[in-house]
């Protein structure tokens, strides 16, 4: 059964920092890639970091140097470590493998002027 469970957003200022976690079952863990995507209001869902199992790392222009995404296979959990944050990084976070082959419900990020 695949399973995604992320958590950790909320209402931050402009500036401020959040930690997003992700709790995946083995199924869809195994796959190679898991990456985080958000999906800003009106806006069709991205994908903003990846990372592979080696530990290869790619993120979004718009999200590099602020963003961190890492995962620890042991517990199946990926996290997206996000600083300096922006009004445009308002949206629904999701992660999911690379390609996605499932959704969660996702975390709600609001990030206020």
């Amino acid at each position: 059964q695949v399973q995604l469970v992320e958590s950790g957003g909320g209402l931050v200022q402009a500036g401020g920092s959040l930690r997003l976690s992700c709790a995946a079952s083995r199924s869809i863990f195994s796959m190679n890639v898991m990456g985080w995507y958000r999906q800003a209001p009106g806006k069709q869902r991205e994908l903003v970091a990846r990372i592979s199992s080696g530990g290869s790392i790619n993120y979004a222009d718009s999200v590099n140097g602020r963003f961190t995404i890492s995962r620890e296979n042991a517990r199946r959990t990926v996290y997206l470590q996000m600083h300096s944050l922006k009004p445009e990084d308002t949206g629904v976070y999701y992660c999911s493998s690379v390609p996605a082959l499932s959704w969660g419900q996702g975390t709600q990020v609001t990030v206020s002027s």
